[in-house]
């Protein structure tokens, strides 16, 4: 018998992941962005990571006409921007701090404890969601502490 959605889902909720937002520019250098935890490093050798994005996503035509996107890894006094990026609509850039990356012009928001700058090599389709497999440009690492997501929720190292 196949595996339920709410199994599933509730099994992979007991994976601690960090968290970050995935950040592109469009077409006409406006920033977009959304809040990830389906992140992972593929490669050292070429520098290769992953971010997959649900189909139902109302920012995946941006991301997926972009050849470029920004990870900013969240720090544990970050989770406010982790909810405005992962459920406001509209305006998710309006008031926060962030620069354009020096290799890519992608954003990347201030106060992460890490940033990457990635050239997306390729485009999965994966059941319900879009892989977007992509090369390491250019990455940052600040001091602090991640934020976490655990069982639904967010948590902090101890």
């Amino acid at each position: 018998m196949p595996v339920s959605r709410p199994s599933f889902r509730q099994a992979c909720s007991r994976f601690a992941t960090g968290v970050a937002v995935a950040t592109i520019l469009d077409s006409s250098g406006q920033p977009h962005g959304l809040t990830v935890n389906s992140f992972s490093s593929v490669s050292a050798d070429p520098p290769l990571v992953l971010i997959c994005i649900d189909r139902g996503c109302s920012l995946l035509p941006q991301f997926l006409e972009s050849r470029h996107y920004g990870l900013s890894f969240l720090s544990d006094q970050q989770q406010d921007l982790s909810n405005r990026f992962a459920v406001l609509p509209e305006g998710r850039f309006q008031g926060v701090d962030w620069s354009p990356g020096t290799t890519t012009g992608v954003p990347l928001l201030g106060a992460a404890i890490g940033w990457m700058e990635c050239a997306v090599r390729q485009t999965i389709e994966a059941g319900d969601h879009v892989i977007f497999l992509a090369e390491v440009v250019a990455c940052d690492t600040s001091s602090g502490d991640p934020l976490l997501y655990f069982a639904s929720g967010y948590k902090r190292m101890a």
